[in-house]
């Protein structure tokens, strides 16, 4: 499944005009120990990105083209909406109790009053909805992050990332509704995670295009923006939040033009 995480890559978007010789040679360094899978992470991210260009891309654009804005907007709120027991589990966990109901009230209003969650109606009522997830947990937990590592289909990530995944698979209610009959819940997990990829990537369309445009070394630039965006969570924040894109220029190994060979 294409994560969130490919979005809060793109969305973390800053460059940095002048840094220092100094400033240049401990990110490498932190890349380094960060990045110690970066044979096998390239490989990898060079798989996913053909399987985006030649497969997720095109249905995306396909999608969005027999459909219309008011429709996608539907089929997003409703996914969202499907999604809202996982955050109201992992609020539970990390012990914010008043988000807690905030998302049981806001599931119980949207599933029924909203159409099957077609239509947010809690937010309208000052039910605003907080996601969260069982990465975020962990990591309040103080639960260590691990290695970079790229998955297949599912792109950046590290281990407490891909546990927190896993864990989310099973409090979904799209699992946990089919859980007695394993053939169905096969057939709807998998058609699920098909329309949520799709829908997602559609969503994504311009902002991941201008991003690769603007990337000399595409891998380097995600990477670095999906550490710096994780840095921010749970009991390891920094105290320093700005989000900084490494656009590759010392550490270039492969270009956007040698992905395409």
């Amino acid at each position: 499944m294409i994560r969130k995480s490919v979005l809060c890559t793109a969305l973390a978007l800053v460059m940095s005009l002048t840094t220092s010789c100094a400033s240049n040679n401990a990110k490498d360094d932190q890349h380094i120990d960060e990045d110690r899978f970066e044979t096998y992470n390239r490989a990898m991210f060079k798989f996913n990105y053909r399987f985006d260009k030649y497969v997720l891309r095109p249905v995306a654009e396909g999608y969005r083209s027999v459909t219309n804005e008011f429709t996608r907007e539907r089929v997003n709120s409703a996914i969202s909406n499907i999604r809202e027991p996982i955050s109201v589990g992992n609020h539970l966990l990390q012990g914010n109790i008043k988000q807690t109901g905030v998302g049981v009230a806001r599931f119980g209003i949207n599933s029924t009053l909203g159409l099957l969650g077609m239509f947010d109606v809690a937010e309208g009522w000052g039910l605003k909805k907080e996601e969260t997830e069982f990465d975020v947990t962990l990591a309040n937990w103080c639960v260590p992050d691990g290695p970079f590592i790229i998955l297949p289909f599912m792109g950046p990530s590290t281990p407490r990332a891909a546990i927190g995944d896993v864990v989310d698979v099973f409090m979904n209610p799209v699992y946990w509704g089919t859980y007695n009959d394993a053939n169905i819940r096969d057939k709807v997990m998998y058609s699920y995670a098909a329309i949520y990829a799709i829908a997602l990537r559609e969503q994504n369309l311009e902002l991941l295009d201008d991003l690769e445009r603007g990337s000399v070394d595409f891998y380097a630039t995600m990477r670095s923006a999906y550490l710096q965006n994780r840095k921010s969570l749970g009991c390891h924040a920094k105290d320093d939040q700005s989000y900084d894109f490494d656009f590759g220029m010392d550490d270039e190994e492969q270009t956007f033009d040698e992905m395409e060979d």
